[in-house]
């Protein structure tokens, strides 16, 4: 997406709709932020390189088909149906949410229902087109109010890390409790209002949707995390 090309009307609606539900109604900063401007190109020293980790694919093609069909994966053999990561290599965002709820494994996508609905438009407040997104889970297995056991949830991580890395996208963001725990070593509540790097990507955590559709006055800071999460690098 250019710099100097508008978003249509749809997704200026969406943008503002979410403001308006976030409790956004004033300007909160002094100068306006120009959403579709290009983040500054990264020097070539802080391109990374996949770490390699024994019996994961160094592609992100095979990845995706491993997490599709390896019968090796934490979890294999509790849930039928995989919920596999939707998007394409480089992205400017990724979205990385808690393992499946039985609301996701439903739609059959990361995030789903009523929540993938208002996951739509916290993109569009940022100027990031849905297809644009890559967005994946945790696990791909469902999980009881998409939360994993303590066990799982360090199996994961590690896969969870060499996914971020072969999928490079620009910034990534972490939605609700089991990424924050497993990539952050701490819940989405502590995690909140700081800039990481995750195998080096700018990373920001905030709650995720359900959360947000459970508890409307956590939107404001949902926003908060999107302006610190699309902050240009120093």
């Amino acid at each position: 997406m250019g710099g100097e090309t508008p978003i249509d009307a749809v997704a200026a609606r969406s943008a503002l709709a979410w403001w308006l539900q976030a409790g956004v109604d004033v300007a909160i900063q002094e100068e306006p932020r120009n959403w579709l401007a290009p983040a500054p190109a990264k020097p070539a020293a802080e391109a990374l390189e996949p770490t390699p980790q024994e019996g994961v694919p160094d592609t992100l093609e095979a990845f995706r088909a491993w997490l599709g069909e390896s019968a090796s994966l934490p979890g294999d053999g509790l849930s039928s149906r995989r919920v596999l990561p939707v998007g394409v290599e480089g992205a400017p965002l990724m979205l990385m949410a808690d393992a499946p709820s039985a609301e996701d494994a439903a739609s059959g996508q990361p995030i789903g229902g009523d929540s993938w609905i208002l996951a739509q438009r916290l993109l569009a407040a940022i100027g990031i087109a849905t297809d644009e997104a890559y967005v994946a889970s945790l696990s791909c297995f469902h999980a009881p109010g998409g939360q994993l056991g303590t066990q799982e949830l360090s199996a994961w991580a590690k896969i969870a890390r060499r996914h971020v890395a072969l999928a490079r996208p620009k910034r990534l963001l972490l939605l609700g409790d089991g990424p924050c725990r497993a990539l952050l070593d701490r819940p989405v509540a502590q995690a909140r209002g700081h800039v990481y790097k995750v195998e080096g990507v700018r990373t920001v955590a905030t709650f995720h949707p359900r959360m947000l559709i459970k508890t409307p006055a956590r939107k404001a800071d949902a926003w908060r995390d999107l302006l610190l999460l699309m902050e240009n690098d120093a």
